[in-house]
């Protein structure tokens, strides 16, 4: 006895953060001409390493501005989901963008340590303090939804991450003022892309996981079973399966065998509440079908 669950919840964060991505991605693609120009001008592989790891963030902002927009297109007969899971994989897609900066940054930072250069350690630190406002105010505007959904964490830990590594360049730039040292320049290029891996990997991992189909981090699936086992009239579930449609919303499959002296209406309201009560453990689509506890004692399916 299948049944869908068609009951949606609609995030706040999708009806709200489209602002916030224009901010951030206007923000910063403004700072990424003003980091690519003085790095180039004044021969700066952190101000430059700076600059194309800004401009991932904002390929990555991009990236998921479209996928929320996609998200709320209707589902068709092709896609039944409709585009939901796009958010999943403009995450995945940002974390791949991020270690491809990484690398060409690592590589370009050896080349410097190998051919040390002259650079300008005043204009590199007053170029990277102004990245740390730019990244602050954009790091701002996703902090109250950062925990409601994969893409608005993603863009919050690399601009928060980005004014950390902007405050790294401006130290490396009041260094090399005074000191005069070149190889401070290519070292805090190392730096930076030591801070990216680390804050990209959490991302990358889990962007793979739900794209797999796994069951998302914040899912406990044995609080799921014990939750719906203590509900009257259920005796037991099984083939439970639990995937990610999309960054903010998650999809179950479940057998449920029920006692044989149920009647239809008491059947079709356990499933209601099995259903709101699932919703509180976020899960938002819920497929439910029942078996008799006889029928299964027996091994058939209805």
């Amino acid at each position: 006895m299948p049944e869908e669950h068609h009951h949606h919840h609609h995030s706040p964060v999708i009806a709200t953060i489209s602002k916030a991505f224009w901010v951030g991605i206007i923000l910063n693609s403004a700072f990424v001409v003003v980091e690519f120009v003085a790095g180039f001008y004044y021969n700066s592989l952190a101000l430059l390493s700076d600059a194309g790891h800004n401009l991932s963030d904002v390929a990555s902002l991009s990236l998921s501005l479209l996928a929320f927009r996609l998200a709320k297109s209707k589902a068709t007969e092709r896609f039944t989901y409709g585009y939901h899971k796009s958010t999943i994989l403009a995450s995945l897609v940002n974390a791949v963008i991020l270690f491809i900066a990484v690398g060409s940054i690592g590589w370009e930072a050896v080349q410097r340590f190998l051919h040390p250069v002259e650079t300008q350690g005043g204009v590199i630190a007053i170029v990277a303090g102004i990245g740390i406002v730019i990244n602050s105010v954009s790091a701002f505007f996703f902090f109250r939804n950062k925990d409601k959904d994969l893409n608005v964490k993603s863009a919050y830990l690399h601009l928060a991450v980005d004014a950390f590594v902007s405050a790294g360049v401006v130290m490396a730039g009041v260094l090399i003022s005074y000191t005069r040292l070149k190889w401070i320049d290519p070292l805090i290029s190392l730096v930076i892309m030591a801070v990216v891996i680390y804050s990209t990997w959490s991302l990358l991992t889990e962007s793979l996981r739900l794209s797999l189909d796994a069951v998302p981090e914040n899912i406990d699936t044995e609080k799921i079973k014990i939750q719906m086992l203590k509900t009257e009239g259920v005796k037991d579930i099984h083939h439970i399966h639990i995937w990610a449609i999309s960054t903010t919303r998650n999809a179950m499959t479940a057998h449920l065998i029920l006692k044989n002296d149920l009647t239809e209406k008491q059947i079709a309201n356990l499933k209601s509440n099995l259903k709101h009560e699932l919703e509180h453990l976020n899960i938002q689509h819920a497929t439910l079908e029942t078996e008799s506890q006889n029928c299964h004692d027996e091994y058939c399916e209805q």
